[in-house]
């Protein structure tokens, strides 16, 4: 091999013996180069560590910003609602009386006083102003816009002046003098048959008719007076009108009945209810009114009332 050597040109030799020296420096370092520098791998760790952890600070920070600023943002749009919500709560719980009115005279300040809205009050007036007037209470229940709780709810305070109330037009003379030739019978007129009694409008009419479903009917023309709206003094103009036939009462059968069906009644608690259940299941059998009255749950006056809608058959 060496002897090829001297063979190569002088240039070619200067070449090999360049590359072979290159080559000693090289396997040289890497054999040394670990012994003569210090070791710097704890350091560059110990430096990236803290160089991640900074990065990651200054991300936290952006996080926080952010946070921050999405925090403002809810809290302006939290007030803003709040703002608009106590707003528009106080607008529909704003403090009104309930007070004697005539709807007739009243004006618009009056209305809204007494809770009605204000485009309410502007129907009434216009209704008036066309020459509309209410003769009775059953005529307020005309207007548009009032809602059922709140007619309810004014009903009772609703007073017309007798020079409103009776028109001086014959037809309406006519109207208002007029009244069934025999009374009519509440547990089975219908609403146009009670509408023929002064006094009872189409409101009441059909009020008439829900109280008698869902109680079963009347036993007495005096139970008109549970009719919410209807005052003592309509009842009393309404009587002489009105006759009651109690065998057409729907009853209760006490002895196959639940306690719901029982405490469907309006006259009958949930507690009155398992009462009488609990005094039948103890008995087997209830055979008549006489023994509910000494259930502790039921006083005298409540006795009465449910006495006519019971059946021990």
């Amino acid at each position: 091999m060496w002897k090829d050597f001297f063979y190569f040109s002088k240039g070619q030799q200067t070449g090999i013996i360049v590359l072979l020296v290159l080559i000693l420096l090289v396997v040289a370092l890497r054999i040394t180069l670990p012994f003569l520098l210090p070791s710097s791998s704890d350091a560059f760790d110990t430096t990236f560590v803290a160089e991640a952890e900074t990065f990651k600070k200054s991300l936290l920070s952006l996080d926080s910003i952010q946070q921050a600023e999405r925090q403002r943002q809810f809290e302006e749009r939290y007030a803003t609602y709040k703002f608009n919500y106590q707003k528009d709560f106080s607008n529909k719980t704003a403090h009104y009386s309930l007070f004697y009115f005539d709807p007739n005279t009243a004006d618009s300040a009056t209305f809204v006083q007494l809770g009605l809205k204000s485009y309410v009050a502007s129907n009434i007036l216009k209704y008036r102003s066309k020459g509309g007037r209410f003769k009775n209470t059953e005529d307020f229940s005309k207007i548009y816009g009032i809602s059922p709780d709140k007619l309810n709810e004014l009903l009772p305070y609703i007073r017309i002046d007798e020079k409103f109330a009776i028109s001086s037009s014959r037809s309406d003379i006519k109207a208002v003098k007029e009244n069934p030739s025999s009374p009519i019978e509440l547990n089975s007129a219908d609403t146009t048959q009670l509408m023929q009694v002064k006094g009872i409008g189409k409101y009441f009419a059909r009020s008439i008719v829900r109280f008698r479903q869902n109680t079963g009917g009347f036993f007495s023309v005096e139970q008109l007076s549970e009719i919410y709206g209807m005052t003592p003094e309509n009842v009393e103009k309404i009587k002489p009108y009105c006759t009651v036939n109690p065998d057409l009462i729907e009853k209760i059968k006490v002895n196959i009945s639940s306690v719901d069906r029982l405490n469907r009644h309006p006259y009958i608690s949930f507690y009155q209810a398992k009462a009488i259940y609990e005094l039948r299941r103890k008995k087997g059998k209830l055979h008549q009114f006489g023994e509910l009255k000494n259930l502790p749950e039921f006083t005298e006056d409540q006795l009465k009332k449910i006495e006519p809608y019971l059946s021990f058959e």
